[in-house]
């Protein structure tokens, strides 16, 4: 029988809002020119608001080097790689995290790489700076 996550305590933040908000902002000025003080920000961010949005540990979304993080409720790992993964770049999640790239979209032009059953993260989206976001 699989294990379920217990969801009543959310993650601690890491990164203060301020600075993962200003770490984005300055992501979004300057793209792909971004100092890599500010991508690691804004990628650990973004998945910390992920962690907080959907807790659990039934999938883990890994952006590296700069983080991952375990996510959505229901069956989890106990070792090894989880049922569900979802790996992409850090240029590529951002987008995705701020809606500028619709997760479709970035599934289907090969820039994410998605597997298990849960590892659909639209319900999710945007992280930062959408309707339902912060920023």
């Amino acid at each position: 029988m699989a294990r379920v996550y217990d969801a009543g305590m959310p993650p601690r933040r890491r990164v203060p809002e301020s600075s993962g908000l200003a770490a984005v902002a300055a992501w979004r000025a300057s793209g792909a020119q971004a100092t890599r003080n500010d991508l690691a920000t804004a990628v650990r961010f973004s998945l910390e608001e992920l962690a907080i949005r959907a807790p659990g540990r039934s999938v883990e979304v890994r952006v590296p080097p700069f983080g991952a993080v375990q996510c959505i409720e229901g069956p989890t790992h106990t070792r090894g790689t989880p049922p569900a993964v979802v790996e992409t770049d850090a240029q590529t999640w951002l987008e995705v995290a701020t809606g500028a790239l619709g997760w479709n979209d970035a599934w289907d032009s090969g820039r994410l790489r998605v597997s298990g059953q849960r590892a659909d993260l639209t319900a999710y989206l945007p992280l930062v700076g959408g309707d339902h976001s912060p920023g």
